[in-house]
């Protein structure tokens, strides 16, 4: 993929069902990256089905969240000499064939972070009207704030190079990295690419999405998109 050491960071909260099929079609596709599962106080054996395959952990005694799960693994990243972090979802919705692509404009220094992206091309993936409409909010919030237009704010599947990593250690939307992170990463310089991927259902297990956290999350990302929006860059 790139002689540049690529991690593949996989934030996982009770993903029992999934995780084993996810990593095992990770290995079967890109063989040659390095994978961190960051257990993200699962309460069922998601770490140890991840152990079980030969991948390290790193475990969070409560659960902190998908960005406090990432900057988890962008520490990781950063100790072990990783130029590279992807991020990819433990239940099978990113499809690691897309990897590469994901991985090379970054490797190539062309970008700061990559993007998976839905809609920059004709993906065949159709979000429901609620989640799409909530999309195109952030992706209006966005352009807003940095004067440029990024389709899908809410993918997870992303690549971030070293700088990047070493500034989520000290400034990070711990609980929604989407819009938020996006914002305070463009205010701050670094080059945002979109790269076309595929994504699909999740395999098994309970969605983010319950209706609980489908009310609360985009009132939540709003007023974060906001914050990062006026903060001053440092």
């Amino acid at each position: 993929m790139s002689e540049l050491r690529t991690l593949v960071v996989i934030p996982a909260l009770d993903e029992e069902e999934c995780i084993g099929a996810t990593l095992d079609e990770l290995r079967r596709l890109a063989p040659d990256v390095d994978v961190l599962v960051v257990d993200d106080g699962s309460r069922d054996r998601s770490g140890a089905v991840a152990r079980e395959r030969g991948v390290a952990v790193v475990r969070h005694v409560t659960n902190l969240g998908v960005g406090g799960a990432l900057q988890t693994g962008f520490r990781y990243a950063l100790e072990h000499g990783y130029a590279i972090a992807a991020q990819l979802d433990a239940d099978g919705q990113h499809d690691p064939a897309f990897l590469a692509a994901l991985v090379a404009p970054v490797a190539a220094g062309e970008c700061d972070v990559s993007i998976g992206s839905r809609y920059v091309a004709d993906s065949g993936y159709h979000a429901p009207a609620g989640r799409r409409l909530g999309m195109l909010l952030f992706s209006g919030v966005v352009r807003l704030a940095l004067g440029r237009r990024i389709a899908d704010t809410t993918s997870g599947f992303r690549a971030y190079n070293r700088p990047v990593m070493e500034v989520c250690q000290h400034d990070f939307p711990v609980d929604f990295p989407d819009a938020p992170l996006l914002i305070s990463l463009g205010r701050r310089g670094f080059r945002l690419r979109e790269v076309p991927v595929r994504m699909r259902e999740r395999r098994a297990g309970t969605s983010f999405y319950t209706l609980g956290k489908s009310l609360y999350y985009p009132y939540k990302n709003l007023l974060a998109s906001l914050m990062a929006w006026i903060q001053r860059p440092v």
